[in-house]
Parts: C-alpha cells; structure tokens; sequence
C-alpha cells in the first residue's frame, strides 16, 4: 500500500478535488471576480460551497481576497496562476484532443 502523504499526485488532489475548485480557478485565471461574479458563473454552486472553497483556496495560498473596495474581490496568488498549464492540460483533454 502507498503512502499518499509523500505523493505529489495525492497532495494536488487534496487540494484541488474539491467539487467546483477547478471551476473556481478556471474563472480566476481570466482575471479578478467579486463573490456575486463567481456565483453567477458557477451555476447551481450555493453561496455556502461558494464561501467555504474561496476560504479553502485562501488557506492553501491559491487566492488571496482584497476588501479594499468594501466588497471582497478575488484573484489568484502567484501560485494560483502555476496551475495555468494544468488547467489547460485538462482542457485540451476534456476537448479530445491529444495532450
């Protein structure tokens, strides 16, 4: 039996397998959103999966939040946008195209 904790591929799911994360990022990567942004791209997510994923995003350094403004507006930190080229592997996968 394999010890998950050492595998890269285990550590990514950890973090990303999460139902709507992938779909969270993917918005992110075309530029910042505020929370209402997010939930009207992302349709059936309810506010509270919203809420709780954007703080789970917040927590493993893939979003940061700016309330500058009076309403939060998120974008991706620096290793958010390290996930560009998965994002887009999964993409070119999901069109069938090779990979």
């Amino acid at each position: 039996m394999k010890d998950n904790t050492s595998c890269g591929i285990a550590k990514t799911m950890e973090t990303l397998g999460g139902k709507w994360t992938i779909l969270i990022i993917r918005d992110l990567l075309e530029g910042e959103r505020r929370f209402s942004e997010l939930e009207h791209s992302l349709v059936g997510i309810s506010p509270r999966t919203l809420a709780l994923r954007l703080k789970e995003l917040e927590g493993d350094n893939i979003i940061t939040r700016n309330c500058a403004t009076g309403h939060p507006v998120y974008s991706l930190t620096e290793r958010g946008h390290s996930l560009h080229g998965i994002l887009d592997t999964m993409r070119h996968w999901g069109e069938g195209a090779a990979v």
